[in-house]
């Protein structure tokens, strides 16, 4: 028998071709697991040509390695038949490591197919050479061959399987295993290999026409490695584009949460917004139709926020929104919920045994918000106003709970507020009173309803007519015509007070010029500013276009600010009013007397005239102290040089009396009452026409 020799070299290549083969076998696996749709197919089928030519070039190289006394050759067809085993052996391995279980029984006969396979591949490629005589091959070391290429498959589809998903220290470890499968390929091989006979009189009989074993090892290398480590670089390209787009996704995954989170919970609190209440109140409906029970929607109004807000600025009125939103949420059990729907109201969703059991509850809530709250060194009291609607009973809808809880929460407010109201069917009658008023408020401008009123002001010694206060007045279609109380409030709460503001504005600004062309130059047209109006960034701008379109003197125009409004936030109050005098302006402090002035403020604040409130002229014949009180603010008015206007004189007696201590303007209904522009000026017309000039005086 004829013996043959081995290059170390390339058996030492071939056991590194080996080992790189395994390792891209077993990268190409995580890919495959992580691979969606025809990708996983895509992948499967790259996977197995890369492996099947690496384990057949380790064949291929193996057999170039060995030295036998006449020259070597391979059959084209026969080699390409063996290369074909080894790529179908190779995807049926993928395939079947990418399956998402792989029990024992299912291993065991993919490591014999699989095992079949690979020695299919080598023996097949023995035959390649054609030999004559025929390879004898030593039955114990075929058998060897055989159960070494069973039971390395059998490790090798175990290991693929157990390494295929990325966890920490993966490559480490796919770096170990290859190196176990490459030397287990490798001796499947040689063992092989060891088991082939040659007769002595042997020779070869595809050297004559098939592949020469010159050169042939080195293009074989070539080839090989070049496909492997294309196939490795496309796997850790994706496997980091794939690591990329997990990162990505992670970020847009959480970027939706906060979105999400941001759409359904208010900012500033951090509470469920009105969105997730009504989700929750739909939700807690359901549940007590299906298994019964009853819950509370507690509709909270804080009573004497606005005077915080407006007294101490947004920031400190933000940060007490927030201890109150804490404050109430220390108190909710798990399966309640606390959510803030706007400005100072926050619903409460509790969950009850029995329905008597909102009474304890709600009473709570106002005693909670009752206890002083400490915000930036500041010792805050406020109170709440709370309305409750049950379930079953009070509505059928998130939307008809919230609305009667909130008619409730109106309710407990007119009963004097810091205190609570459970919803009656009554109450939705005012509730849809003022739903539709508030509808009919919208359009009123638009459709024209709004007119102004005037009631004059006359001079208190002369009693010639000086000027007039603008007066809003609403002409309902339905409900006739509605003085201001009816629906100033709502128009502050609802922000219309702005656009009906500049309304007033511009509407009296064009009834005093037509007064001014008719030589009425010294009167003076008063309008009242609301505090929303006067907080408003616009207004400076608004009143300077207003007396640019109506070609109105500046100091035609006396705008009259509350005295609360002025004193709120004095500083920032100093800036407009010093804007508007600078443009030429009159200024009022209405209703003088009834808020809580600083008279240091008082003395910087560019006015020029202070009206005294009706709630002290209408008692002066009768109540000494009120009589000293106008004493008091008739002498610091003329100390700081201010003109003084008195309002409300409904007697002769309040005339003179207030003449006397030297008020420089009167109005009331003794002098004149509120009428349109037109019946205005034919009173004025008619008193100067017909009456004596002793009429006007004091």
């Amino acid at each position: 028998m004829l013996i043959g020799s081995y290059s170390p070299a390339l058996i030492a290549i071939s056991l590194c071709v080996a080992i790189l083969a395994s390792y891209t076998a077993l990268d190409l696996t995580g890919r495959i697991a992580t691979a969606r749709g025809s990708a996983i197919y895509l992948w499967i089928a790259g996977g197995a040509l890369a492996m099947g030519v690496g384990v057949w070039s380790m064949h291929f190289i193996g057999m170039l390695a060995l030295r036998l006394p006449f020259a070597l050759g391979f059959d084209v067809g026969i080699t390409a038949l063996s290369l074909l085993i080894a790529v179908l052996s190779s995807g049926f391995a993928l395939w079947l490591v990418s399956q998402p279980r792989l029990p024992v029984w299912q291993l065991a006969f993919g490591a014999l197919i699989m095992g079949a396979g690979i020695a299919s591949m080598h023996y097949t490629g023995m035959a390649a050479m054609r030999m004559t005589p025929g390879i004898d091959y030593d039955p114990t070391l075929l058998g060897a061959s055989l159960l070494i290429a069973v039971i390395a498959s059998g490790a090798a589809l175990w290991i693929a399987f157990n390494l295929r998903r990325n966890t920490p220290y993966v490559r480490l470890a796919r770096g170990g295993a290859a190196m176990v499968m490459g030397v287990a390929i490798v001796g499947m091989h040689y063992t092989g290999m060891a088991a082939a006979r040659f007769a002595d009189d042997s020779f070869c009989g595809a050297a004559l026409n098939g592949l020469s074993g010159r050169g042939l090892d080195n293009l074989e290398l070539v080839t090989s490695l070049a496909v492997l480590l294309i196939a490795l670089l496309t796997s850790l390209l994706d496997a980091r584009l794939q690591a990329r787009t997990a990162v990505l996704a992670h970020s847009l995954a959480l970027a939706n949460q906060e979105l999400t989170h941001l759409a359904l919970h208010d900012t500033l609190t951090g509470l469920p917004n009105r969105t997730l209440l009504a989700d929750r109140i739909a939700q807690a409906m359901q549940a007590v139709r299906e298994q019964g029970g009853c819950f509370a929607l507690m509709f909270i109004d804080l009573d004497g926020f606005k005077p915080v807000n407006d007294a101490f600025g947004h920031h400190l009125g933000d940060l007490l929104l927030r201890d109150v939103g804490q404050r109430l949420r220390e108190d909710l059990r798990s399966q309640d919920t606390l959510a803030r729907i706007g400005g100072d109201e926050f619903v409460l969703l509790v969950q009850l045994t029995q329905p008597a059991d909102a009474l304890g509850l709600a009473e709570r809530q106002v005693v909670l918000i009752n206890r002083a709250f400490q915000v930036a060194e500041h010792d805050l009291k406020i109170s709440a106003s709370v309305g409750i609607a049950l379930f079953p009973g009070n509505g059928n809808s998130p939307q008809e709970l919230l609305m009667n809880a909130d008619a409730a929460m109106y309710h407990a407010k007119g009963l004097g507020k810091n205190g609570y109201s459970f919803f009656e069917a009554s109450m939705n009658t005012n509730a849809r009173k003022q739903l539709q008023l508030l509808q009919d408020l919208r359009n009123a401008l638009e459709l024209e309803q709004f007119q102004l009123y005037y009631q004059p002001k006359f001079d208190a010694v002369s009693g010639m007519p000086v000027g007039a206060e603008a007066l809003l007045r609403w002409e309902h279609p339905q409900q006739g015509l509605l003085l201001p109380v009816s629906f100033i409030e709502l128009a502050e709460k609802t922000g219309l007070i702005i656009p009906i503001g500049e309304w007033v504005l511009n509407e009296a600004c064009r009834q005093m010029r037509m007064w001014y062309a008719q030589g009425y130059e010294d009167w003076r047209i008063a309008v009242n500013l609301s505090a929303l109006q006067f907080g408003h960034a616009g207004l400076v701008k608004s009143v300077a276009a207003a007396l640019a379109r109506h070609q109105l003197p500046a100091n035609s125009l006396t705008l009259e600010i509350t005295e609360t409004t002025a004193m709120s936030d004095a500083d920032a109050s100093m800036t407009v009013l010093q804007q508007l005098s600078e443009m030429g302006v009159d200024l009022s402090i209405d209703d003088f007397g009834t808020g809580y002035s600083s008279l240091m403020y008082l003395k910087r604040l560019p006015a020029n005239e202070l009206k005294i409130d009706r709630g002290f002229v209408r008692d002066l014949e009768h109540d000494s102290d009120d009589a000293a009180i106008v004493s008091a603010i008739v002498a610091l008015g003329q100390a700081l040089g201010l003109r003084i206007v008195a309002e409300g004189v409904e007697t002769d007696a309040q005339q003179h009396f207030l003449t006397r201590l030297g008020c420089n303007a009167l109005q009331g209904y003794l002098l004149g009452h509120p009428l349109p522009a037109a019946g205005f000026m034919a009173d004025i017309q008619r008193a100067q026409a017909f009456l004596e000039p002793d009429k006007y005086r004091a």
